[in-house]
């Protein structure tokens, strides 16, 4: 007997397992015509006294219990939307990340594209998928068009009949040209002249910048730096098992080039590939450079995509017409079968670990993907992550190879370094510094192009000394203490200390010790009044300019075609843009995400500061680099002004050993949330107290748990928000926390109004 292991579609950890179901000889699809049971279909099955929507995990031969009889799959709903190697990766991260398993599921789904249940007049009914696939109405001029003579009367037949003559049109297009033409087209096809048929149109494809797409740069000989990486690649494809390469090169060092030349091979060889890119705002130019290089063989998926749009491009992959996937994370997801290469490009970035259910980590994922399927992974940056420096010196099948040169051969911008508090003990209260001031006059007089970023990380407000810098930080955890207005209190929102905000600078005495942070719109209010007299561009790229599809490329595109212009945007901003004629880059302030209450803190900002630096002197102009800063003796900030990582990882390195945080310890975040906080702070008594039982109970004694605090954002939207965090060092015999931890998650049952999400490797604390 065939039995069919079925995950409900039911978002739940109570049901959190696969119930197995009888699988009859004859199955339907929806419409009646009989069908094969695979992995990755969707099925209707019955569960308790309804029907329910599942996916197929897996097919054995079985016996039934004894005592009872399983219960048969009804109707097979879709055909398979994944394999089993995706039913396997999504049991992977189920058990790793502590998550749903039918949430890992809906990863491997196309958006919009299952079928749902409904309670209808008290009953559960099977509701349609919400995407689907679109058909054109195509007019095709037959033969017999040839010797068909019209009556002169007839004009509209004249103009159908005409304009046919150039090729197939669609009934829409000729709707909007000559008006409604549903009875001449009838008639034309009762004699025989025309033939009406459907067609498939897959939306979402086409429609790249002509901007972009003129900046495509062909294929060229490589430096030797770019063939020292491409020969490493390519090395790795030789092994099986998997291998991962880490591609550490500069800004400017061409890594793409090498991601293209990899694919290229990979595609040589009949296997294919994904890129994956951090940030939605590069997909226009990443898009551009691999359409251009591979044609329409490149599918896009990404969040600003439409439903119907991102079920096409899902769907032109599935079928094998896509053979290079560009997108955000949730592109590792596609069906793209027999993949030889994954791309992460800007490895580094903190986007690419989701921050919903299933929290997965992009790289872990991808990394098991690539072992199953003995492919390859690259990861590119300007700036590795700690984790993946770390993994080259653990894991022999890890190898960082190194781009430090600029494949133009230009070198790096220099970079100054402006104390803000000199300034403003100089009288200067413009957030442009003097020093910024005059490049921006210089640059723009000169008909250059400038990148502006302001440093707008969060929402934390934190203390700072304007006369000296200096920021109140919490003793135990060396993270800086958050302010909170109620109370006047600052407080640590990883060991729960506070204190009373101080009325004046400890350090110093100055009385100007203010809350930070200022916003784009601000800025921009006095860029243009400081460039009122110079015909410039100003665009402006943050989460209000560019919330809407398209936004990014219409952006970016007007500051490509700009004379002189400023760029002045948020992080989407820092990486990725590639404009020869940019020649300055500003930073507005460093110290916004220096100052978060994040042990990761120290490393993002060095990895933005050093990323934005990149963006300017990438073509045959110079360019040169103002970074404005309260914190200029802060090592992150002195060690990317000088390019020197080496200086940043010893320190980093050592702080974080001694502080016990990532590469030497695993972190788990568990979160808690609700209306009512008392409940919430009980809740969160509970799991603390539970969560030291069962680690206590697995003889465990090197591991930490620490009690619930206050998130940094205690209370969102009528709900407060509290955490406990776990260290696992990996010299601990039990290092890892899944299989420690899941037992007890599974098991505990759930309050029903207070949530709790796990969230294991966290990229943020906050």
């Amino acid at each position: 007997m065939k039995c069919a292991q079925v995950i409900l579609d039911i978002q739940t950890q109570a049901l959190d397992q696969a119930f197995t179901y009888r699988v009859p000889e004859h199955l339907t699809d929806p419409v009646g015509n009989p069908v094969e049971l695979e992995v990755g279909a969707s099925v209707l099955v019955p569960f308790g006294n309804r029907d329910a929507i599942g996916f197929v995990m897996a097919i054995d031969e079985g016996e039934e219990p004894s005592g009872r009889r399983l219960k048969p799959v009804k109707q097979v709903v879709s055909a398979p939307f994944f394999n089993q190697i995706g039913a396997d990766c999504a049991q992977f991260m189920a058990a790793r990340y502590i998550a749903p398993l039918s949430s890992c599921v809906r990863l491997f789904t196309p958006p919009g594209g299952v079928p749902k249940m409904k309670l209808i007049d008290g009953r559960w009914q099977v509701l349609s998928a919400v995407s689907h696939e679109v058909d054109d109405r195509w007019v095709v001029r037959e033969p017999a068009a040839a010797n068909f003579v019209p009556r002169k009367s007839a004009v509209k037949q004249i103009a159908v009949l005409e304009a046919l003559e150039q090729g197939d049109l669609k009934v829409a297009d000729l709707t909007a040209e000559y008006g409604n033409v549903s009875s001449t087209l009838k008639s034309l096809e009762s004699k025989g002249v025309v033939r009406i048929e459907e067609r498939r149109r897959y939306r979402g494809v086409g429609g790249e910048s002509a901007v972009f797409a003129a900046r495509v740069k062909p294929a060229h000989d490589l430096t030797p730096d770019q063939q020292h990486a491409l020969d490493a690649i390519r090395e790795s494809r030789a092994h099986t098992g998997g291998r991962a390469v880490v591609v550490d090169g500069v800004t400017g060092s061409g890594k793409t080039e090498v991601y293209l030349q990899a694919i290229a091979a990979e595609l040589e060889q009949g296997r294919n590939a994904i890129v994956l890119v951090p940030e939605i705002s590069l997909t226009p130019q990443t898009l551009a450079r691999f359409r251009g290089r591979f044609g329409d063989t490149v599918a896009v998926l990404h969040s600003r995509m439409t439903a119907g749009e991102r079920f096409d491009q899902w769907e032109l992959i599935r079928t094998g017409v896509a053979r290079v996937v560009v997108g955000a994370r949730s592109a590792l997801f596609a069906p793209l079968p027999n993949v030889g290469l994954i791309v992460i490009d800007e490895e580094h970035e903190g986007s690419y670990k989701q921050d919903q259910a299933p929290r997965y980590v992009t790289r872990d994922v991808a990394w098991w993907m690539v072992c199953r399927a003995d492919a390859s992974l690259v990861l590119g940056s300007a700036t590795p992550s700690i984790e993946a420096l770390a993994l080259c010196e653990q894991d022999p099948r890890w190898v960082r190879v190194e781009m430090p040169n600029r494949a133009n051969g230009q070198p790096l911008p220099p970079v100054r370094v402006v104390n803000m508090g000199g300034e403003f003990g100089r009288g200067n209260r413009s957030m442009f510094s003097k020093a910024l001031q005059k490049a921006l006059f210089e640059e723009m007089d000169a008909g250059h192009k400038a990148v502006l970023l302001l440093n707008q990380r969060g929402f934390a407000q934190f203390l700072l000394c304007r006369d000296c810098g200096f920021v109140p930080i919490c003793d135990l955890c060396s993270t800086s203490l958050t302010y909170h207005e109620r109370g006047h209190r600052i407080v640590c929102h990883h060991c729960g200390h506070e204190w009373r905000a101080p009325a004046t600078c400890p350090k110093c005495g100055s009385p100007y010790l203010k809350r930070f942070g200022a916003g784009t719109q601000r800025v921009e209010d006095e860029l243009r009044s400081l460039l009122s007299d110079r015909d410039v561009t100003i665009v402006r790229m943050d989460a209000d300019t560019a919330s809407k599809k398209g936004d990014h490329q219409r952006l970016l595109e007007e500051f490509a075609q700009a004379d002189a212009g400023v760029l002045l945007g948020t992080q989407m901003i820092a990486k990725g843009l590639d404009f020869d004629e940019v020649t300055l880059v500003g930073v507005i302030n460093a110290d916004t995400m220096l100052k978060l209450p994040d042990f990761r803190a120290g490393e993002r900002t060095f990895d933005l500061l050093s990323q934005v630096a990149g963006r300017c002197g990438r073509g045959a102009l110079p360019g040169r680099v103002i970074v404005q800063t309260y914190s200029p003796d802060d090592v992150a900030i002195r060690a990317a002004a000088t390019y020197d990582r080496k200086r940043f990882l010893d320190h980093e390195l050592k702080l974080r050993q001694g502080l016990g945080y990532p590469p030497f310890v695993r972190l788990v975040n568990v979160l808690v949330w609700g209306r009512d906080k008392l409940e919430v702070e009980e809740q969160g008594r509970q799991l603390f107290q539970g969560l030291s039982e069962q680690i206590r109970a697995q003889g465990i004694r090197d591991w930490t748990v620490f009690p619930a605090t206050p998130c940094v954002l205690d209370r969102l939207k009528g709900v407060w928000r509290y955490h406990l965090l776990v260290k696992v060092p990996n010299s601990s015999v039990a290092s890892d926390p899944s299989e420690v931890l899941l037992p007890y998650f599974r098991a505990r049952k759930p309050h029903q109004g207070v949530n709790v999400a796990v969230d294991v490797d966290p990229v943020s604390l906050l």
